[in-house]
């Protein structure tokens, strides 16, 4: 059973027109204009920021410049931390409380839609407060009101690094196409993790043939989305195509129904229930990759240039931006933490450019502000020392 992506067989979902998600009657006119976007940022004691605030006047691409440690990135990930989930960076709380604070932070955000957002840790608490306008809210709840997706500079080596690391991207991803996606792979984790303890432990039939039947229904809805996902994406896609790999995957690929995969990995399952050390040797959706291939160029990507890697992943984003928009009619919020390295100034304009015609608010960092010069309907915002020294807005 092949366990990694074939990039050179990319085109294994053939590309249809997304259905748009039914939505609320409304007026036409109104369903037209009501797209949801970031008009303040408010950030208390998160990072190095004490205090600060930024007001985008409903510009669609906001520029944070600034010197190395100045507060750029901190904006960004209190941007990631309204998502729901822990975060670009993936820290714990108490790492993104200001050093010198009482020990907690609070994140708020006004939406042009008029709606309040807020997140928030208290020292002594054991995990983020979530509310929405005021009142207090579960965090998946959260991401019913944005979508958003962000690249860093650990992404730049994104095709070649391990499948774990695209996993982990491209699931993050289908999370903001498919909201109960994070909650099916955060599930499938846990249970894999009971398995091999009740292994280990010796325990009896009945307790693992229940874990049996939940590992293999999750795990054939979470083959399911990610198909689903990279045949809609490729939809978007022109340069480059997408490929997803792996046991469960294959076997809804071949032709079998949900029902008959599930059966088949259960079967599996229950024929494979031994330990190598402390470890199972299972195969499955924890062990899928994902593929991309440069169709203008016909290699994967992992082939390529390191700048030609990066214009394939803003590709990406770029059509998930544009997927998610056609789903859901909502603008996903994209952050780009030192994007415009290894892109020329075309390059940067046409990146740009291109995300805002697909209806996305784009939060960016970069050290020189005359990089992004000509960006159109900017915002730009210094930082110094972890506050905002000045907002300019472009004639």
């Amino acid at each position: 059973m092949q366990r990694t992506a074939n990039p050179s067989m990319p085109v294994r979902f053939r590309p249809r027109p997304p259905k748009l998600e039914k939505q609320p009657l409304r007026p036409f006119f109104l369903f037209c204009i009501i797209v949801i976007m970031i008009t303040t940022l408010s950030l208390t004691d998160f990072r190095n920021h004490k205090t600060s605030r930024i007001d985008t006047c409903g510009c669609q691409n906001i520029i944070i410049t600034g010197p190395n440690g100045s507060g750029k990135t901190a904006i960004l990930e209190a941007v990631s931390m309204l998502s729901g989930e822990r975060g670009m960076r993936g820290a714990s709380m108490s790492d993104m409380a200001r050093f010198g604070g009482n020990g907690g932070f609070s994140v708020f955000a006004n939406l042009s839609d008029e709606t309040e957002l807020s997140v928030s840790f208290n020292n002594g608490d054991t995990n983020r407060r979530a509310r929405i306008d005021g009142d207090s809210a579960a965090l998946s709840d959260l991401s019913k009101h944005m979508r958003i997706v962000w690249l860093t500079p650990k992404e730049d080596r994104l095709f070649v690094d391990s499948a774990s690391d695209r996993r982990s991207f491209f699931d993050r991803l289908v999370s903001s196409f498919d909201s109960a996606h994070s909650g099916r792979t955060a599930r499938l984790s846990k249970l894999l993790t009971e398995r091999a303890f009740a292994l280990k432990n010796g325990s009896d039939s009945n307790w693992l043939n229940a874990l049996d039947v939940q590992i293999a229904g999750i795990s054939v809805a979470i083959s399911v989305a990610r198909i689903q996902y990279a045949g809609q994406l490729n939809y978007f896609l022109s340069r480059c195509a997408v490929s997803v790999s792996g046991m469960t995957e294959q076997m809804l690929i071949d032709g079998m129904t949900a029902g008959d995969a599930e059966r088949a990995y259960l079967s599996y399952l229950q024929d494979n229930r031994v330990l190598c050390g402390d470890k199972m040797i299972l195969d499955g959706p924890h062990k899928s990759d994902f593929g991309v291939y440069n169709q203008e160029l016909g290699l994967p990507a992992y082939l390529t240039s390191t700048g030609q890697q990066k214009t394939v992943l803003i590709d990406l984003i770029l059509a998930h931006a544009k997927l998610v928009f056609t789903k859901t009619s909502n603008r996903v919020i994209v952050l780009l933490d030192e994007a415009a390295a290894h892109l020329d100034s075309f390059a940067r304009l046409n990146m740009f450019t291109s995300l805002g015609k697909s209806q996305a608010q784009v939060w960016a960092t970069g050290l020189d502000p005359d990089v992004f010069k000509n960006v159109p309907n900017a915002k730009f915002v210094a930082c110094l020392d972890g506050g905002i020294n000045n907002i300019l807005q472009p004639e």
